[in-house]
C-alpha cells in the first residue's frame, strides 16, 4: 500500500497546491456482512488524493482489506467525495516522543503516567482505562470522556465518535521526517496523522489508543501539550481488540467537537 501511495504523489509537494478540487477516498471492510449488521470489522483506511491517484489508492485498499491480519474482508465499501479547498483546515504533525516498554502491564503505566501528566484526573484515566479494558469487540470509534469528572460523554456506546476526513498535506516531506526515525509503513502514518487532528480539536486534552489489530501491539496517549508519545507494548500479541479514548474538557461543546471530528476536512502539516 505504501509502494502505491509513493507512486500516487512522487512528484512532491502539498496537496493543497495542485488542484482546485481534492478527493476523499474511505474504505470500510467486514467479515460476515456490513460491520454493525452482524458483520465483523476488518480494516479500514481513508486518504485525500488529487484525483489522479483516486484509482490507485482503491486498488491499495482493496489489497488491504483483503489480505489484513483480522481476516479476508467479505464486505468492503468506499466512498468517494470531491473535496473543495474552502473547506479544509489545516493543523501541525504532532511532535513524536517514543516510550519503550516489554510487557502490556509496563505500557499500560506509562500510558496512565502520560495522561496524568497531560492534565487527565485519576478519575477519568481510570474510566478511560475501564472503558477499554471491558471491551469484548473493536469499537467503531472513540468513547469521549470528561476528563475532569470521568463521565462519558457521547452516549454512543460500541460506536463511539469516529474521527475522520483528515490526511497528510504533503506525504514526502512526511515520509522524509518519519523514515529518519525509523517509522515507515501504515500504522505509525495513519496514528500520528490522526492523532494530530484529534489534538488540534477545540476541548481535546489528551487521548489513550491501541489498535485492534492482532500483531500490532504498540499503541499511544496523544496530548497537544506534549505532542504524539508512542508506547512500543501496549496489548498481547495476537489479541484483536483495540479502541481509542478521548479525553476533553469539562464544558466542551459536544455538538462542535463530534462536528470536528466526523466532518471537518483536515490535512497535517509537517514542519
Amino acid at each position: 500500500m505504501l509502494a502505491a501511495r509513493k507512486r500516487a504523489e512522487n512528484k512532491g509537494g502539498s496537496i493543497m497546491g495542485e488542484e482546485k478540487v481534492l478527493y476523499s477516498v474511505k474504505m470500510r471492510s467486514s467479515l460476515g456482512g456490513a460491520h454493525g449488521v452482524g458483520g465483523q470489522h476488518i480494516s479500514g483506511a481513508e486518504r485525500i488524493v488529487t484525483k489522479n491517484s483516486v484509482e490507485q489508492e482503491m486498488i491499495s485498499m482493496l489489497h488491504r482489506a483483503w489480505e489484513h491480519d483480522r481476516g479476508a474482508a467479505d464486505f468492503i465499501q468506499f466512498k468517494v467525495e470531491a473535496l473543495r479547498h474552502e473547506g479544509i483546515t489545516c493543523c501541525p504533525l504532532l511532535p513524536l516522543y517514543q516510550i519503550d516498554t516489554a510487557t502490556k502491564e509496563e505500557g499500560r503505566a506509562a500510558a496512565k503516567k502520560e495522561l496524568l501528566r497531560s492534565g487527565v484526573s485519576e478519575t477519568a484515566m481510570g474510566k478511560g482505562f475501564a472503558i477499554l479494558e471491558s471491551l469484548t469487540d473493536s469499537m467503531r470509534g472513540a468513547a469521549v470522556v470528561d476528563a475532569e469528572t470521568g463521565e462519558r460523554l457521547d452516549g454512543l456506546g460500541m460506536r463511539g465518535v469516529r474521527c475522520s476526513c483528515m490526511d497528510c498535506e504533503d506525504t514526502c516531506a512526511y515520509e522524509a521526517q518519519m523514515g529518519a526515525k525509523g517509522l515507515g509503513g501504515e500504522h505509525p502514518r495513519e496514528a500520528l496523522i490522526l492523532a494530530s487532528k484529534v489534538a488540534a480539536a477545540p476541548g481535546t486534552v489528551a487521548e489513550l489508543c491501541w489498535s485492534d489489530d492482532p500483531f500490532y501491539v504498540t499503541g499511544y496517549v496523544g496530548s497537544p501539550k506534549f505532542g504524539y508519545g508512542r508506547i512500543t507494548v501496549m496489548k498481547e500479541k495476537g489479541d484483536p481488540i483495540g479502541g481509542r479514548v478521548f479525553f476533553v474538557k469539562h464544558g466542551t461543546d459536544m455538538d462542535r467537537y463530534v462536528e470536528y471530528m466526523q466532518h471537518q476536512t483536515v490535512l497535517v502539516r509537517v514542519k
